[in-house]
């Protein structure tokens, strides 16, 4: 299953890398990847969203999903 949720706040390589590492903590993720252009990020796996939300929050950024 493939998500996309807008994360917002993401202003460099970094936070892109940042993100892309919370969600990839997150139990059931596969793989994701974070695009500070577009205010995306896209998940691949089997997860709650909350729980992809709450991982972005804890990382410093707003999710919207």
């Amino acid at each position: 299953m493939s998500l996309q949720i807008t994360v917002k706040g993401m202003t460099c390589d970094g936070c892109e890398q940042t993100v892309r590492e919370a969600l990839e903590g997150v139990s059931g993720v596969e793989r994701a990847t974070a695009d500070r252009a577009t205010d995306t990020a896209t998940i691949d796996g089997d997860t709650d969203l909350e729980n992809l939300r709450q991982a972005v929050e804890d990382a410093g950024y707003s999710a919207v999903g």
